[in-house]
């Protein structure tokens, strides 16, 4: 399932990252979103990639100028705290901001190219990132 979604939802720049995503993620768990980012405040710190499913938020970097490949983050959604983002209609965007498991703020930015996707893409996070209450 995980492969199957990935090539669904991944840019092609993405598939370079793969092995590392691939090792992240159980098979069985979905692929929801996968977006290339920046890191606010860090504009030249490489290429960033996350890769959102329905238990597991992974961040890579493909660093400057050697373009290595290096895992950011692996955490499961449970893990995560203060969890926000931000629209960006006028430059089509979506700012993300979370507090990891070891206490670090992390933010990151989508370009997406337009309002439509903007809408569709914050959706996915709302439907991903917002706990769901537990019924008894």
């Amino acid at each position: 399932m995980f492969l199957s979604t990935f090539a669904a939802a991944a840019p092609p720049a993405a598939n370079r990252h793969l092995p590392i995503f691939r090792s992240c993620v159980d098979s069985d768990d979905p692929v929801t979103l996968v977006a290339r980012c920046v890191r606010p405040g860090a504009p030249l710190s490489g290429d960033w990639f996350l890769l959102l499913t329905r238990r597991r938020l992974v961040v890579t970097q493909d660093t400057r100028p050697l373009h290595r490949l290096r895992l950011h983050l692996n955490a499961n959604l449970r893990h995560l705290s203060n969890v926000t983002w931000r629209l960006d209609l006028s430059k089509p965007g979506i700012e993300l901001g979370f507090t990891a498991m070891d206490g670090v703020r992390e933010r990151f930015r989508m370009r997406l190219g337009d309002s439509e996707t903007v809408w569709r893409v914050e959706q996915l996070l709302r439907d991903n990132l917002i706990p769901k209450p537990v019924t008894v």
